[in-house]
């Protein structure tokens, strides 16, 4: 199912006129930001069942969730969420997500995934709140 929105840039164009742009990206940031926070939360609690520290898991792949600042990408303000720490968890975060060969299907096989799917409406609905805010 897809929407398309008319007039979409003349309602950026509107708002930057009133608002300013410097004025608009601070509210994009913030929503961005608040967005981020809501996925991290969700996917910190999908990836809490697989990584509690028994076994071989040393608990980095819940630990060094973090968001990046918000940053320009193709014309769009973006935050990435990466791993980022000690631990090196990023190194790992794909064979969690996706399985090896030898082990085709780990413990937290498909957490990004579900995260994504459970946290879409929250996601949305924190952006909104921070845009409403803002303006």
């Amino acid at each position: 199912m897809s929407v398309e929105v008319k007039g979409l840039k003349q309602l950026e164009k509107e708002l930057e006129q009133r608002f300013g742009r410097e004025k608009m990206q601070q509210v994009s940031d913030k929503a961005l930001k608040d967005g981020a926070k809501v996925f991290v939360k969700e996917l910190k609690a999908q990836v809490r069942t697989f990584s509690d520290g028994v076994g071989h898991s040393t608990g980095g792949t819940y630990e060094e969730i973090t968001i990046s600042d918000p940053v320009t990408v193709g014309g769009s303000r973006t935050v990435k969420v990466h791993w980022r720490g000690p631990k090196g968890s990023y190194r790992i975060i794909h064979l969690n997500e996706w399985g090896t060969v030898n082990n085709p299907n780990p413990a937290g096989k498909g957490a990004i995934a579900t995260a994504l799917r459970n946290a879409e409406s929250a996601y949305r609905k924190a952006i909104k709140q921070a845009i409403e805010r803002g303006i």
